[in-house]
């Protein structure tokens, strides 16, 4: 129910929509007194409205610029103390898989992620929160404390709001998102390698903005284009009814990037298959195929695309083609006589002459693989063979029906738990044509319902690489969507509920999200990665120290002496140091117990770990021979601080390459 407002009108605000009304250019979005956005008019752009020459204002420069910019790369700049923590229990081949599923907040995340994965990524593709009124934006703020932390990470403000309610109400300023998206890119750029590319899902209100937003983060010369993706058939729109969307595509670099950028026709299998049916029908009778052929084209509308390949209505012994322009390039290159083999007369020459030197058409002739006309008053043609020609450049256009995806993903779970998941044979396509391949990674940091990886599984089993996914999601909580649910995604939600609550889940999307890369492997028969590693975005596995001189005692010394908290694991350490060390998370992670300490190796002799309490100097020998590239213990871990003093001479001296480090 809404509430009075029980104050008299705004007619500032008042004044400033009748001033929108006539000056639309002249109204912005600018931060107030209080840190709010609001809706201002821009004197300056007004004055120049109501004056017959040029007004004396600001510079004049190219530039995206939104209130909270500065604030964003800010954002993006600041450090955090907070870490990666494992959960095997929610994994799947945890010891050996090459994908990661992390939960929590995607900005900590990218942070996180800068050592071990900079430069690492072929390809970002994400599909963000559209600005639509119905999602929510991400409030960044890194001047929190632990307590603050736990608010934001169940999706809470201080008030026990859903984090930034991001409704018609407000606005939907674009500036809140802008900051978003822009801290978020910033950090997401340094992942990619110099070949790599970046999609982005996007609507139509923020496309024009994304497509600003990622010229000033990857350069407008790096700007590849857009594919419109035209997904619906609605008709319930007050002016133009809106059926598609965008993928907005940037590469860090086209210098250095080498994709292909290629793709198949669409179609194609059901072409051949068409044809397949004409030849049992009609054997080698070619005229008849080729009538059957141009009535089963006209079957299909223009926006098909089976219609770009209809000019593909022949068929011959070696497969389906269409007839070709056989002209010379030049006028008059080459002149002579070509014979009809029914008619036995010269065939009608193109005006340009022959495209070919005489003895190369005879033995084309000679191989079928020129097209002749019913007699000689038509200019035969080449054999131009779809098989030959199944790639093109890739394309601006997409006609792929929205609700493909949504029924293989309720097929999946047995219900629908999901609105609006992407395509996953779509993305799959995708990342073929740019080039994704071997051992590429695949980043999306807005994981969703984790389309993403299901399309990687799906590149996997089509080309027979290997290429691993790290999937991003904060885990919003489904009831707290609930409650603010309408129409068909209020039963969604419930059903996505239902399902988690039955399987003994947490009621979140991040959970939706993992479930699918579990039901989606099993489908799998190919033996290739269908696993996933869980690390979940939480504080600083280090204990918080904030006490003044005059606050100590001797009984909190003594609480100080472990500076791990109580409730972190050795894995949990073993994590943040690959974090702060830059090693790949994905590395094969084995332990053992030697002299009774438990040792952590990573991938054999990449980085050993201990953090057990009293190493003495005949494991620290041990560890020395097996010569790892690096070794950590905990600072208050050893026996002695004469044995901690040893330690670095002992490695010294036993394996001098070997770099060692406390905790």
């Amino acid at each position: 129910m809404d509430k009075l407002k029980m104050h008299s009108p705004d007619m500032t605000q008042q004044n400033i929509e009748k001033i929108q009304a006539l000056f639309p250019n002249c109204v912005t979005e600018s931060r107030g007194a209080n840190g709010e956005l609001k809706l201002v008019i821009d004197f300056d752009q007004l004055k120049q409205e109501l004056s017959n020459s040029i007004v004396e204002g600001p510079q004049e420069r190219y530039q995206l610029n939104w209130p909270g910019k500065r604030e964003a790369l800010l954002t993006a700049n600041a450090p955090i103390a907070k870490t990666l923590r494992p959960c095997r229990e929610e994994s799947v081949n945890f010891d050996t898989t090459k994908n990661l599923f992390i939960e929590g907040d995607n900005l900590d995340a990218l942070k996180l992620l800068q050592e071990a994965y900079i430069g690492k990524v072929k390809l970002i593709y994400i599909d963000p929160p559209y600005n639509t009124g119905n999602d929510f934006i991400y409030e960044d703020d890194f001047s929190e404390n632990a307590e603050s932390f736990l608010i934001k990470s169940n999706q809470k403000d201080s008030d026990g709001n859903k984090l930034v309610a991001n409704t018609e109400a407000n606005g939907r300023f674009h500036s809140d998102w802008l900051s978003m998206m822009y801290s978020r890119l910033k950090l997401a750029r340094n992942l990619l390698s110099d070949e790599g590319a970046v999609i982005i899902s996007i609507d139509e209100n923020e496309h024009s903005n994304i497509v600003k937003l990622g010229g000033l983060i990857f350069g407008d010369e790096n700007f590849c284009g857009e594919i419109v993706w035209k997904n619906s058939s609605k008709n319930d729109q007050k002016y133009v009814s809106i059926q598609h969307e965008y993928l907005v595509i940037f590469v860090k670099s086209k210098q250095n990037n080498k994709g292909d950028w290629v793709e198949k026709k669409e179609g194609l299998d059901q072409i051949y298959q068409a044809f397949d049916g004409f030849k049992r029908k009609h054997g080698n009778d070619w005229d008849a195929i080729h009538a059957d052929a141009l009535e089963w084209y006209r079957s299909f509308p223009a926006s098909n695309p089976i219609s770009s390949s209809k000019h593909y209505s022949w068929m011959d012994e070696r497969g389906v083609y269409f007839p070709d322009n056989i002209s010379g390039p030049n006028d008059g290159q080459y002149v002579y006589d070509v014979i009809h083999p029914v008619t036995n007369k010269p065939c009608k020459m193109p005006s340009t002459g022959w495209r070919y030197p005489e003895s190369t058409l005879i033995e084309r002739i000679a191989d079928n693989r020129v097209h002749f006309g019913k007699d000689h008053k038509t200019v035969p043609n080449n054999k131009t063979y779809l098989k030959d020609t199944e790639y093109q450049s890739l394309t601006s256009m997409r006609f792929v029906d929205g609700r493909s995806a949504s029924k293989r993903l309720q097929t999946l779970f047995g219900d629908k738990v999901f609105t609006n998941p992407k395509d996953e044979i779509l993305l799959k396509d995708l990342f073929k044509a740019i080039g994704v391949s071997e051992k590429d990674i695949v980043l999306d940091f807005f994981a969703g319902s984790a389309s993403t990886i299901h399309a990687v599984f799906e590149l996997n089993k089509e080309t027979g690489s290997n290429c691993s996914c790290i999937l991003v999601q904060l885990p919003e909580d489904l009831k707290e969507m609930l409650k603010t649910a309408k129409g068909s995604a209020k039963k969604v939600t419930q059903n996505a509920i239902n399902y988690l609550k039955n399987k003994g889940l947490p009621q979140t999307i991040s959970e939706i999200a993992k479930e699918r890369i579990r039901l989606s492997g099993q489908k799998y028969t190919e033996d290739f990665d269908i696993g996933f590693r869980v690390l979940k975005v939480d504080t600083s596995n280090m204990a918080d120290v904030y006490y003044s001189p005059d606050q100590v005692t001797q009984g909190s010394l003594d609480l100080l002496v472990d500076n791990i908290k109580a409730d972190r694991t050795d894995e949990d350490l073993l994590f943040q140091v690959l974090l702060d060390w830059g090693v790949d998370l994905t590395l094969p992670i084995r332990k053992e117990t030697i002299q009774g300490k438990s040792v952590f190796f990573v991938d054999d002799d990449a980085l050993v770990a201990c953090f057990d309490l009293r190493i003495n100097e005949a494991l620290i020998k041990e560890l020395a021979t097996k010569e790892p590239l690096r070794v950590v213990f905990r600072d208050d871990g050893f026996e002695s601080d004469a044995v901690k003093i040893n330690a670095e001479q002992i490695f010294k001296q036993v394996s001098p390459h070997t770099e060692v480090k406390a905790i």
